[in-house]
């Protein structure tokens, strides 16, 4: 699955201080303050909110966790990879995302991925075991999806080793988490 023989990422895809910067700049990730990071994701929940609920591509999941300070639910678009009862995601702005610290309040979480909702508990991965399943299932499987993803992120046209590339950065510089999946949640939307 490594496309690169060392397994490496390009240094324009390293996070920087512990934080992401898209290769097309600092406009997509909101710069280097946290408030500019919000604004920057807020802009992006509107584009994505309408588009997905009428059509929710392979490889995007709707995470659904409870607000630690409010206690309501707080739902964000998510890189999510389903494979049997589990699903891996990477918290790509690494500590400072707020629904990773959501889930570390309350690791109950709801997971819309195409093929149905379904209620379960995220956590870090248990082992190097678990960890490299992780990395295998997220930066592994390219979706069609990833290529207009890589657009935004990456200079020059998507390939699949550019996509694969960029989740590898995601999943290093980020915090991958595991979701195991309990049940199916019937059709519950936020």
């Amino acid at each position: 699955m490594d496309d690169r023989k060392d397994g490496s990422v390009p240094d324009s895809l390293r996070y920087t201080d512990g934080n992401y910067v898209a290769e097309r700049g600092r406009w997509l990730t909101g710069g280097d303050s946290v408030r500019g990071r919000r604004v920057a994701a807020r802009m992006l929940r509107a584009v994505h909110k309408p588009w997905f609920r009428v059509w929710l591509p392979h490889g995007v999941g709707v995470l659904t966790t409870t607000g630690r300070k409010t206690g309501k639910p707080r739902t964000t678009y998510i890189k999510a990879v389903r494979a049997g009862d589990k699903a891996y995601l990477v918290a790509i702005p690494g500590q400072q995302a707020l629904w990773l610290k959501n889930i570390r309040a309350d690791s109950s979480v709801r997971l819309r991925v195409r093929g149905g909702t379904f209620a379960g508990v995220a956590r870090e991965p248990h082992d190097d075991s678990e960890r490299r399943t992780a990395y295998d299932a997220f930066c592994g499987t390219v979706h069609p999806f990833d290529y207009v993803e890589n657009a935004f992120h990456r200079r020059g046209l998507p390939t699949r080793a550019k996509i694969v590339e960029l989740h590898r950065a995601w999943f290093d510089g980020g915090i991958p988490l595991v979701v195991d999946l309990e049940k199916d949640a019937g059709t519950l939307e936020s």
